[in-house]
């Protein structure tokens, strides 16, 4: 493996980099980054549907992002991808990653030929089993075709795959750092047709859920209203926020204002009453509080939404700096109009690459 890996996190839209020198050790540097835009309809809920043209978005991404290395890691996140709790007799993990299809086919809603598996241990508990020590983790499950069609349009880019990560993961990777690694932190990225919740236990995670929604639910309420086109109803629903004012924006009608408003805290309530629940049922079932969340995703920078969760689940919400935990080359750059913030998925994929 090369000096330096990209992480590549393909969007509905558009698909996201990031060059990670170093990866895998203590002294990771992000390099460089960018975004291209998708056509549309090349890639739906995470799935591509059009491997040539995502393969032609990536070649104008290492031109206009002047990538220098080609070796790359794939984020999986979307709802296709099954997280379970397992406990199993305690074994090396290279033995317990080769025994996991023989031991939960019936945790499975898919044939285990049609399933990449993986196991994320957590802690080793000894004595508590029949045979003798467990060790407790979480069980990743992936359809094998989703996975593989990202693979095929990466080399057909003519990029070199060297690693698949679950999109959780990388998220705690590059957002769980300094004080906010100790005690029990909650990771919300809420995204355009995907929303993930992972929990960390000093800076190890516990618990993974992905629910197949997020900011288009809202977008397409607006459309369906409004009549307009979807970048029109983007805005509106960015412009308009959870925060209700006297008077509706300058370039917006107060019909238009009223209408958006209504949808975006009509959907939008859902969407912070379902987060709230799955933080208490965390809460419950580990017998210890969430201390904190950490916001991230295109939804979590909607005005009022993190003040909005916070006053509904009583815990403090901030928002995720994908940097903190990294050094950054002093002339690291990203292509124009996109955030750093916009990059934490990519930076947390090419971070976690292991260097051989």
């Amino acid at each position: 493996m090369s000096r330096t890996v990209v992480g590549i996190d393909i969007g509905a839209g558009s698909i996201r980099a990031a060059e990670v020198r170093k990866p895998g050790t203590k002294h990771a540097m992000v390099m460089r980054a960018g975004e291209v835009e998708l056509s549309p309809g090349a890639v739906r809920a995470g799935d591509i549907l059009e491997p040539n043209s995502v393969a032609d978005a990536l070649r104008r991404l290492w031109t206009t992002a002047g990538f220098k290395s080609k070796d790359v890691v794939i984020g999986v996140g979307n709802h296709k991808v099954i997280s379970r709790e397992l406990a199993l007799p305690a074994m090396p993990l290279k033995r317990i990653r080769e025994t996991l299809a023989f031991q939960v086919q019936d945790m499975l809603p898919v044939a285990v030929d049609q399933a990449l598996l993986d196991f994320y241990p957590i802690r080793q508990k000894e004595g508590e089993g029949e045979e003798g020590d467990i060790v407790q983790g979480l069980l990743i499950a992936a359809l094998k075709e989703p996975v593989e069609a990202k693979v095929d349009a990466v080399r057909l880019a003519g990029l070199n795959p060297v690693g698949v990560d679950l999109t959780p993961f990388a998220l705690s990777r590059v957002l769980v750092h300094g004080r906010v690694a100790v005690g029990t932190t909650a990771i919300i990225d809420v995204g355009e047709s995907t929303t993930i919740i992972v929990i960390a236990r000093d800076a190890v995670p516990q618990f993974v859920r992905i629910v197949p929604s997020g900011g288009d639910d809202v977008t397409r309420a607006i459309v369906e209203r409004l009549g307009v086109e979807a970048s029109t109803a983007e805005e509106l629903k960015r412009s308009v926020g959870l925060v209700a004012a006297p008077h509706a924006p300058e370039h917006i009608t107060t019909h238009q204002y009223e209408i958006v408003l209504e949808i975006v805290f009509s959907v939008m309530s859902e969407m912070l009453s379902g987060l709230r629940n799955t933080l208490k049922y965390y809460s419950s079932n580990a017998g210890r509080d969430v201390d904190r969340v950490v916001l991230t995703g295109g939804v979590g920078s909607v005005e009022g939404f993190a003040d909005a969760l916070s006053e509904l689940a009583q815990i403090p919400v901030t928002a995720g700096d994908p940097l903190g935990g990294f050094e950054q080359a002093p002339d690291s750059r990203h292509t124009a109009d996109i955030d750093w913030k916009d990059l934490t998925v990519a930076v947390g994929l090419a971070s976690g690459a292991v260097q051989r």
